[in-house]
This record gives C-alpha cells, sequence and structure tokens, in this order.
C-alpha cells in the first residue's frame, strides 16, 4: 500500500529521468573529456617529440665526418655546437661523454651528475643511437629528452648529444584545453539537466491531473474530466479518458435505468399474484371470480419466470457460459410457432400481424430454443412499440447460403441518437414502455453464437425492420468441407518443404 500511495519505496519518475539520462550523460562526457584530454596531450606531447627528433636529426651532418674519430674531437665539436645552437631557450642541450657523464650543457651551470638519464641508456643499447624519455626531474619538473649517441668508425660511442624541453608550459596549456574541455561539459550537463527538469515537468503535470480525475472517476464521479492542454499523445490520453468517463456514466446511467425496470417488471406481476391471492384466501369469492383469480395467478407467475429466465440467460451470457444445443432444425416451424403464439396477443391489443410464409426453406443448425427465444424476444418488441391498428409483417426467404427473417413494423420507430445503441446490454431507448432493455441484447449474443446476425433499421415515426440472418446447414457443412480441404492443402505443402 505504501508503494502505491507514495510511501516508502517508491521512486518518482522525474527522479529515475534525470538519473538515467544526466547518469549516461555525465558518463559520455567523462570519456569523451578524457579521450579529447588524451587526445591533445598526445598532440602536443608529438609536436614537442617531432621538433626533438628534428634537432638531433642534424647530427648527423654536424658530425658527419670531423668530431668522430676520437672522443677528444667528440667533445670539441659537440661544444662548438653547444654554443652556436640557436634555439637554447626553448630546449637544453647536454653534451655527454663516453663514460655516459654530462659534460656541458647550454645553460651554462654545473649539471646535476646524480640525475638519472633513462633516454641515454636506451640510446646506447638501441640498434639506430636513439633513445628518448619522459619524465619528473629531482626538482619536480617535468620534461621530455631525446639522445643521440654518436659513433666513430668501428662503431665504438665517443659520446652524446642530449636535447631536453621542459613541459611545464605545454602542461599549463593542456590542462586550461582540459578545464575548457570539463567547463563545456559541465555546462552541457547543466543545460541537459535544466531542460530535462522542465521537460519532465511538462509531462508529470498533466499526468498528476490525469491521475487525479482518473481517481474521481474510480470512486464514482463520472462528471469528473481532465482539461486538455496539449495537443499530443497526453492530450489523447486526456481524450481516452474523458471518453472512458462518459462511457461509464452511461453505462452507470443504463444500469440504474435497467435496476429501475426489473425491479419494476418484477413488482407487477407480483402485485397482482399477491391481491388475487388475498382475494381467495378470503373465500368470498364465486366460481367465476375464483377461475379468474386462479387464471390470472398462473400467467403472471409464468410472466415472472420468463423474466427470471431472461435474467439468467443474460448472466450467462456476459459471463460467457451461454451454451447451445445444435441440432438440425427446421426454422420455418419455429417461426410459426411464435408467430402464432403473438396471433392472439395482437388481436386484443387491435393490432396486425401478418405472416407471409413461404412454402419451404431448407434447414438450419442451431439451438431450437434460443432462436425461439430471438423470434419471441422481436416480436414482443415490434407489438409494444406498434400502436393500436398498427401493422407487424413478418417474411422469410432464403438469400445467399442465408435464411433472411425480417419483422418490420409501423410503430413509433427509433430516434436516430438512439439506433447505435439499441442492441447495447441495459440500453433502453422508450423508458415509457415496460421492459428490462436486455431483450436484443440478448437476441444478437445468440444469432452470433448461431454464425448469424441481427441488424435493426429504424426510422422516427415510421417503422422499424429487426433482420434476422443464420447460414444455412448446406452453406455450414460446404465452408467446412472447403476449411478442411484449405488446412490439408497447408499441411501438405508445410510436408513438402
Amino acid at each position: 500500500m505504501e508503494n502505491r500511495n507514495g510511501g516508502a519505496g517508491r521512486t518518482s519518475i522525474a527522479r529515475r529521468w534525470i538519473m538515467n539520462s544526466v547518469g549516461l550523460l555525465l558518463l559520455i562526457v567523462v570519456i569523451l573529456v578524457a579521450a579529447l584530454s588524451f587526445a591533445v596531450q598526445g598532440y602536443v606531447y608529438n609536436g614537442i617529440q617531432s621538433a626533438l627528433n628534428g634537432r638531433s636529426d642534424e647530427l648527423t651532418n654536424v658530425f658527419s665526418t670531423y668530431g668522430r674519430k676520437s672522443a677528444a674531437q667528440f667533445l670539441s665539436v659537440a661544444r662548438s655546437y653547444v654554443e652556436n645552437f640557436p634555439n637554447k631557450e626553448s630546449m637544453e642541450l647536454m653534451v655527454i661523454n663516453q663514460s655516459g657523464k654530462v659534460i656541458t650543457t647550454s645553460v651554462g651551470f654545473a649539471p646535476d651528475q646524480s640525475e638519472q638519464i633513462p633516454d641515454y641508456n636506451a640510446a646506447v643499447s638501441s640498434a639506430d643511437d636513439y633513445g628518448t624519455w619522459t619524465g619528473t626531474l629531482k626538482s619536480g619538473e617535468r620534461v621530455m629528452a631525446v639522445t643521440r649517441v654518436i659513433r666513430n668508425e668501428v662503431s665504438s660511442p665517443v659520446g652524446a648529444i642530449r636535447y631536453v624541453v621542459s613541459l611545464q608550459e605545454a602542461d599549463r596549456q593542456i590542462f586550461t584545453l582540459v578545464g575548457a574541455l570539463m567547463l563545456s561539459g559541465a555546462i552541457v550537463i547543466l543545460f541537459v539537466f535544466v531542460s530535462s527538469h522542465y521537460f519532465i515537468r511538462s509531462i508529470l503535470t498533466p499526468i498528476r491531473q490525469i491521475g487525479a480525475t482518473a481517481k474521481l472517476i474510480a470512486q464514482g464521479d463520472f462528471k469528473a474530466r481532465i482539461v486538455k492542454t496539449n495537443n499530443d499523445e497526453l492530450g489523447d490520453l486526456c481524450d481516452t479518458i474523458n471518453d472512458m468517463a462518459d462511457e461509464l456514466g452511461q453505462n452507470e446511467k443504463m444500469k440504474n435505468d435497467f435496476i429501475s425496470s426489473v425491479s419494476h417488471e418484477l413488482r407487477t406481476p407480483l402485485t397482482a399474484i399477491k391481491g388475487w391471492a388475498e382475494t381467495i384466501e378470503s373465500g368470498e369469492t364465486d366460481g367465476a371470480t375464483f377461475r379468474r383469480g386462479m387464471g390470472i395467478i398462473v400467467g403472471e407467475t409464468e410472466r415472472l419466470s420468463g423474466i427470471v429466465e431472461e435474467l439468467l440467460d443474460f448472466s450467462r451470457m456476459q459471463s460467457g457460459r451461454m451454451t447451445l444445443t445444435m441440432d438440425r432444425i427446421d426454422l420455418l416451424a419455429e417461426l410459426g410457432a411464435a408467430v402464432y403464439m403473438f396471433s392472439e396477443r395482437a388481436r386484443n391489443e387491435g393490432k396486425f400481424l401478418v405472416y407471409d410464409e413461404p412454402a419451404m426453406l431448407p434447414p438450419v443448425l442451431g439451438d431450437i430454443n434460443r432462436l425461439r427465444q430471438v423470434f419471441v424476444n422481436v416480436l414482443d418488441n415490434a407489438l409494444k412499440y406498434t400502436q393500436e391498428g398498427g401493422t407487424i409483417n413478418v417474411s422469410a426467404e432464403e438469400e445467399g447460403g442465408f435464411i433472411r427473417v425480417v419483422i418490420a413494423d409501423d410503430g413509433c420507430g427509433i430516434p436516430a441518437e438512439h439506433l447505435p445503441n439499441v442492441k447495447k446490454k441495459f440500453y433502453k431507448a422508450n423508458q415509457t414502455v415496460r421492459g428490462s432493455g436486455i431483450g436484443l441484447a440478448l437476441a444478437d449474443e445468440i444469432m452470433t453464437l448461431h454464425s448469424g446476425s441481427l441488424e435493426i433499421d429504424s426510422h422516427e415515426s415510421v417503422g422499424t425492420a429487426v433482420t434476422i440472418r443464420i447460414p444455412t446447414f448446406r452453406r455450414l457443412e460446404n465452408d467446412a468441407q472447403e476449411n478442411a480441404q484449405a488446412t490439408e492443402k497447408t499441411q501438405q505443402e508445410e510436408r513438402d518443404s
């Protein structure tokens, strides 16, 4: 319950969105900044390395002949090279004798002999007399160094020249660039955070409104509506929930009307039964009155039984438990029996029930009791909504492998706004006429279970025509045979493949 009502354990959409989006972006920015930082450092260091290599390559010309015969000659030429070196301000030169000791430098200060020279050691042991090193001196200064070893004619080292460049300025530039990248990344993250916050608010605010309105609807307030502010998916959701509220409100009204109608339908025969039972019980009735009272009691009891049975059928339909006992039947006989059942009622009410009976119709596959119930419900409605002196016409014919039964009256008709809903459960277009409002819904469900249909065409003040269609037994056999052949063909194709 705590999670459902916003208690402990709940994580808001906004928090998840921001954590996920900003967290992912932060990871991407960190990776990108790190990659760019390494790229910048590599680019700057490679430039310095190229400059050192370019300077060291000129030693081939400087010591091409003179200065390579002996260590003394090398030191003489090396000192001259250092003194005349044009880039003393940007890099330091060191002259190293054949013992690996620094003899002189371009800065003019006495060299620190305890300082390690890894690049010199690498150059001595390499095949191309070249060595490089990037690291930190004892003073804490980061440097990059390149050493070239000079050898005599018999490949013995006579000395080496070492180029050293301080990386402090380069590192300062790299740090500035990395800082700028990090600042840019932070600005991007901040921008995304702020924009995500406002974007989430633009979604969560209407969602909270939708949730609050949906809660009111769930509590039975079907007049609650959501104000649509966006013409997007959220706007569509608002429309859907408002439509749902309209539908629920209509269903609630129809349910209440249904309960009221059924209560009235049950009360009327019960009142008659109770009244006549009390009259007979008094013992003050003659034989004719007794017989009349018993007839009314029996008739009203049958009426009550019919109402209860209709409600039970409706309950089965709602729960999907309505079952059919299918058999090959003569639909014409059942239609004739239903017409005959209502003929006496039509005469008593001053109405005309005209049946255009065909000579013969092919048999159908159906539940005899359920199909009779369809005819009874439709004929009962036709008589109820036809005024005295009106006519109900019943006809039947075969049409395209279907039996088509039409029951048409010239009664009050159904208004156009009610026509799409008359087959819905509980719906009654005219509340002044007796009935529960489930007869047509039940009849339509029965025809659907028979692979048929029930269609209604009506015009107000003109009349209503109900068309019932059900496939013939032969058509069902042909359809079943075609389906079996198609299935067999498909299975054969699958086996062949």
